[in-house]
């Protein structure tokens, strides 16, 4: 079987479901940091017949792309080169766009095609288009990549002129709210729009068109109107438009209200009920659709990360649809099902210990609302990547489905944590101590038929229509009345067991946040300021 090195800026999303795929298929597979100190000691020493490039943000250099069969994966159509080829595809409206795998040259992106796909583009941000579409197509044209490697069959790439940086600037006299989200969509999630709001520079980032405040408000465009969980909403030349995040200068991500302080002096929190019916443009974070007495439930929390409140907010929804529907199906959102805690929040907090631990108490109280809801059936419907917490969530569900796509990151050491969210007792549930065990202590990611193998999934499911049978399946009386007796009968022989696993996990935990030198507090903040490590971690090296 082949042996192929990723050779990668970093391990992101994409990268990781190349090696999920390849892992499921038998290949020998390698992870080498193109930055790593020792870059080309690994490479020398693996000898990969193969080297694959899914995410790479630097030049290859000539002693590799001539040594080894090198092939990059692009996401754009052939003829379009450079490092901004998505922005451009947003911004000239390209109704279809695509991805291709090239083979490394001297010239950036200039090597010939060897595989390549294309889909119909949507129009949302940058960030979903590359890891929602863009994924899709790198993981689907693997094998033909592959294959035509073997073969030596390729295309000659068009060679277009290179990209330029586009420069985008909101002009708030002229621009249209539609204009304003194109723009902020453009550059999300990396580098944002720069703008400067109540007199402080910022990028900006997750804008939301809003249909109601705005249009009979009689203040100058750019002025806060109100806020939201987070987000806040200014005056557009034609109504608002909400923007839920901002980035200083040199830091970090944060909802807008926690980097705005004291700036917002009298701003009104204009609130929505818990679970909004979307029956007009807005933000909003929690959402139901109900059909057929199952309740499809939608969290939309940037990258997946759940800040303490919205834990709670969450976990009352859940409490509010068990007395509603016999089902419920957990949805996540559009490019993530969940992270578990926001590290994010936790860095920027002056009250460190404190703020973790109220975090990790939310997050545990959300996940009883669901381990302990005995008279509805729990589904997890996890349709995009889930890691830590975010796995257990899905894991305390009476059933778990997944898109065939998905990667799942069930472990926290790399952040260095020991976890909660009762999985210590969910997750050996599902796959057995010694599985538990594994998936804790490598820290690697698994894809979903991998996890379907194991018990951690139930069924592999790519539609919707086959979600709602699946659901609907749990709802027939011949089905339904037996599962709530026992599962009633089982938590009220157990419930007392099962909450033990989650004070063992705490004892472990306190320290991890509350001891200044636990490891926590630097993983963290490589974390959350995005520092890439100068040798690959070890437990990326293939194991023969």
């Amino acid at each position: 079987m082949q042996k192929i090195t990723l050779l990668v800026t970093s391990f992101n999303s994409l990268s990781q479901v190349v090696y999920t795929w390849l892992n499921d298929c038998g290949y020998k597979v390698d992870v080498v940091y193109i930055n790593s100190i020792t870059r080309d000691s690994e490479i020398a020493e693996f000898k990969p017949d193969i080297i694959l490039c899914p995410f790479l943000k630097h030049y290859i250099p000539s002693s590799i792309y001539k040594n080894y069969p090198t092939f990059v994966f692009h996401p754009g159509v052939r003829g379009d080169r450079g490092a901004y080829s998505i922005e451009w595809a947003l911004i000239n409206e390209e109704k279809s766009w695509g991805g291709v795998w090239l083979r490394a040259v001297k010239e950036l992106d200039a090597g010939d095609i060897y595989a390549f796909g294309e889909f119909n583009l949507e129009h949302k941000s940058k960030a979903y288009v590359y890891r929602v579409q863009e994924k899709k197509i790198a993981l689907n044209s693997l094998e033909e990549l592959l294959e035509n490697i073997k073969s030596d069959n390729f295309i000659p790439q068009i060679q277009n002129p290179i990209h330029s940086q586009p420069e985008i600037l909101i002009d708030w006299e002229k621009d249209t709210t539609k204009e304003i989200v194109k723009k902020i969509n453009i550059l999300d999630s990396d580098p944002g729009v720069k703008d400067t709001i109540l007199g402080l520079d910022v990028y900006l980032f997750g804008a939301w068109e809003e249909e109601r405040l705005g249009s009979d408000t009689e203040v100058e465009p750019k002025t806060i109107i109100a806020k939201r969980d987070g987000a806040i909403c200014l005056k557009t030349i034609n109504g608002a438009v909400w923007i839920s995040h901002l980035k200083e200068e040199n830091c970090f991500k944060l909802p807008s209200t926690y980097v705005l302080k004291e700036r917002l002096k009298g701003i009104k929190e204009h609130r929505l009920p818990l679970i909004f019916d979307k029956s007009y443009k807005t933000f909003y974070e929690v959402s139901s659709d109900i059909k057929d007495d199952i309740a499809y439930l939608e969290f939309n929390f940037l990258n997946g990360a759940f800040r303490a409140e919205q834990c709670i907010r969450l976990k009352y929804a859940i409490d509010y649809l068990k007395e509603q529907v016999k089902c419920i199906v957990l949805m996540g959102a559009e490019q993530f099902f969940s992270n578990g805690i926001n590290l994010n929040i936790l860095e920027d907090s002056k009250k460190q210990g404190e703020d973790g631990w109220s975090n990790i108490n939310a997050i545990n109280e959300l996940i009883e609302s669901v381990l302990f809801a005995s008279n509805v059936v729990t589904i997890a419907y996890v349709n995009k990547n889930a890691g830590a917490g975010g796995v257990f969530l899905a894991t305390a569900c009476d059933f778990v489905v997944a898109s065939s796509d998905v990667v799942f990151n069930p472990h926290y050491k790399t952040i260095g944590l020991s976890g909660s969210e009762y999985h210590t007792y969910t997750l050996p549930k599902r796959v057995g101590q010694e599985m538990a065990n594994k998936l804790l202590n490598e820290c690697l990611p698994i894809s979903a038929n991998f996890a379907k193998n194991i018990g951690l999934v139930d069924e592999i499911i790519d539609s919707k229509e086959a979600l709602e049978e699946f659901a609907k399946s749990k709802i027939e009386e011949d089905f339904f009345d037996d599962f709530i007796w026992d599962k009633e009968d089982f938590l009220e022989e157990n419930i007392e067991e099962i909450k033990s696993y989650k004070e063992e996990e705490l004892k472990i935990m306190y320290n991890e946040f509350w001891d200044e030198t636990s490891s926590f507090h630097k993983l963290r903040r490589d974390f959350v300021y995005k520092v890439c490590p100068t040798i690959t971690p070890k437990r990326l090296k293939f194991k023969g």
